[in-house]
């Protein structure tokens, strides 16, 4: 193959890319555990996040620092306080109820990512908040394991996912208050720090591993652990060095859960650090956040411009992202938007606008923009205290009707598991791709195996329906296969074993990849 037809499919990402051959990399492992565990991990995930439930945020919910120490903005703040235990018991129990789990799975929401910090953990290891800025306080959140464990075990009976988000470290990752203390000063780059960190996540990961294997009934629910949020590292290599030290530690308890590390708003360097890792047992998604109202760019930008900015298949931020996907997807990764919101600084509002509906169009673009790259993303914040915020709060925002009443799809007719016409649709689908695809081909010269799309293709309709027919792990949302480079790795190993290793593999990818459009689309088409 000459090199300038090379460069072209790579640039395209078609055809063979003798890097990648499949002999050189070993499949991930997807399928040796319970098929709800699988489910659950690998399906496209729609979530919010419930913040300010254990991390406190008090521009969320104020009524927690009611007793807190001066100057009452943190955890730490609300632990030194008087009442600390009772207050904090009361508003685990009753911020995020059974019927908030409902209410979010009436409208589509598969997934749930809550921030915890370090001290949350300390009931099931008090050792961890020795030596640290909680030392002396494991009375106070002594109870908090058992109250996660509860959340864990309602999502589940509502078929919503969880993501754990470790959103305070040992020492802060961050300046925030929200990373667990009022002050600004971040130690967390200390090396007995760093230690401690890890040690945590392998609590974490543990006792995870254990309510999967061990919890009666058992929970399956929990669809990854997400390292640090939003740290601010004094050098990314000392971040990334950390990042592979956490994994390899993980991996050794549990090697098939997926992992999310923050990206630092460096997505392209982050999922070129997520492709030099080793190759992974389980995905590792790059957490993104998009924010756009905070930096004085943002507040002179009209809210229609912000739109425009990510619908525009041109723009920076859609380029950016159908490139870090195409990245993380080659790594048997995803990309995630671990938070993003509707708000908007009243900068963006100016002139002669209608607020709601040009809000409407930004959660719109946004959405369309995750939907078309992102393997998941989660909405911040499910609700505040005081109602009515439509760019914070989700419940708020989707009362109103500035975010869609349903996200995903919505079977609204019977979807029989042995539908005696599907195998028909499928195949007078797979013949038409299969013409396109060898008609597209022989403008090049070369040697192609397209029977290798077909293997694909076949492959690929099945797996996508094997997702859209579960109804084990969810209400009403349809499952949608999520996180297509780890599931697409492995079938192309396990084709390339049985078939033999060759540079035209691609065939397949490119037949599996359509097929799981297809296989959408007819879903769509027949039951929604």
């Amino acid at each position: 193959m000459d090199v300038i037809r090379q460069r072209i499919l790579n640039r395209l990402h078609l055809g063979p890319r003798v890097s990648d051959a499949p002999q050189n990399r070993p499949a991930p492992n997807l399928e040796d555990t319970d098929e709800q565990v699988v489910l659950y991990r690998y399906r496209k995930q729609r979530g919010v996040n419930l913040g300010s439930w254990f991390v406190l945020e008090r521009w969320i919910t104020d009524a927690p620092f009611r007793y807190a120490a001066v100057p009452g903005q943190s955890d730490l703040d609300v632990a030194k306080g008087s009442h600390a235990r009772e207050t904090l018991e009361h508003h685990w129990d009753s911020w995020i109820t059974a019927k908030d789990f409902e209410w979010l799975t009436a409208r589509g929401i598969n997934a749930v990512r809550i921030p915890i910090g370090y001290y949350h953990l300390c009931g099931l290891d008090s050792s961890l908040l020795r030596e640290t800025d909680f030392r002396g306080l494991e009375e106070v959140f002594q109870g908090a394991w058992t109250r996660l464990v509860k959340a864990v075990e309602t999502a589940q009976s509502y078929g919503i996912g969880v993501l754990f988000d470790l959103h305070s470290a040992p020492g802060k990752q961050n300046q925030d208050s929200h990373s667990g203390t009022s002050s600004p000063r971040i130690s967390f780059f200390s090396r007995s720090n760093l230690q401690l960190t890890i040690r945590v996540l392998h609590t974490l990961v543990s006792a995870v591993r254990s309510l999967r294997l061990e919890h009666d009934p058992p929970i399956k629910n929990v669809i990854g652990i997400s390292l640090l949020n939003e740290p601010k590292p004094p050098s990314h290599s000392a971040l990334k060095d950390w990042y592979a030290k956490a994994l390899q530690e993980l991996r050794s308890l549990d090697p098939g859960l997926p992992i999310y590390i923050s990206d630092c708003w460096m997505p392209g360097d982050y999922a070129g650090f997520v492709k030099s890792l080793p190759e992974p047992t389980s995905p590792i998604y790059l957490d993104h956040h998009l924010y756009r109202c905070f930096t004085s760019a943002d507040t002179s930008t009209p809210a229609a411009q912000h739109s425009s900015s990510l619908t525009d298949p041109n723009a920076s931020m859609p380029q950016t992202f159908a490139r870090v996907a195409r990245m993380l997807e080659d790594a048997g990764g995803g990309l995630v938007v671990g938070e993003w919101s509707g708000a908007l600084n009243p900068g963006s509002l100016q002139g002669p606008i209608h607020e709601r509906e040009e809000r409407k169009r930004y959660i719109a673009a946004q959405l369309d923009l995750f939907e078309r790259y992102c393997a998941g993303w989660f909405f911040w914040t499910y609700k505040k205290q005081q109602p009515g915020d439509q760019g914070w709060s989700f419940r708020d925002a989707a009362e109103a009707g500035v975010f869609p009443h349903f996200v995903g799809m919505h079977s609204t007719r019977h979807v029989p598991m042995d539908d005696v016409d599907r195998a028909g649709r499928k195949i007078a689908a797979l013949d038409r791709a299969r013409g396109q695809h060898a008609s597209y081909w022989t403008q090049y010269s070369g040697q192609y195996e397209h029977w290798r799309f077909e293997k694909g293709y076949h492959q690929g309709w099945e797996d996508a329906y094997r997702f859209l027919l579960n109804r084990d792990t969810t209400r009403n949302a349809v499952c949608e296969l999520g996180n297509k480079g780890s599931w697409k790795k492995k079938r192309v190993h396990e084709h390339s074993t049985e078939y033999g290793f060759s540079n035209n593999v691609w065939e397949y990818e490119h037949g599996f990849d359509q097929a799981i459009r297809d296989a959408d689309l007819d879903f769509q088409s027949m039951y929604c």
